[in-house]
């Protein structure tokens, strides 16, 4: 028994160290043409081989994902409101990979702000 829960032990720490290993990393940069109801972001995604299929954002106190429409290399969302942060936007990508972050862009966001 207790070289079966060691081999465990060994299994779940070397899928924990592969899964570190391949971590991505998102930025998000709020771009010019960005204003109160208008949110334009390069999104840099850094897994080789993958890119982004879908973005969607949630504005704080809502329940609802906006997508995102891409344009060029730019992500862009629009409301008839103002938007609403800390913004948490989620994707998918086109290897399937899915991950949502929280609270990533303040309300009182800047243009060219990382």
């Amino acid at each position: 028994m207790a070289s079966s829960s060691r081999m465990l032990a060994m299994a779940v720490l070397a899928a924990l160290f592969v899964g570190a290993m391949c971590a991505v990393q998102v930025t998000f940069k709020v771009e010019k043409g960005s204003d109160p109801k208008k949110l334009v972001l390069d999104i840099k995604y850094t897994r080789p081989g993958d890119s982004l299929a879908e973005v969607e954002l949630r504005q704080h106190g809502y329940e609802e994902w906006e997508p995102l429409i891409k344009k060029g290399n730019l992500w862009e969302v629009k409301s008839s409101k103002p938007l609403t942060g800390p913004f948490n936007f989620r994707f998918l990508s086109e290897g399937g990979m899915r991950n949502v972050f929280d609270e990533v862009i303040p309300t009182a966001f800047k243009i060219g702000t990382t």
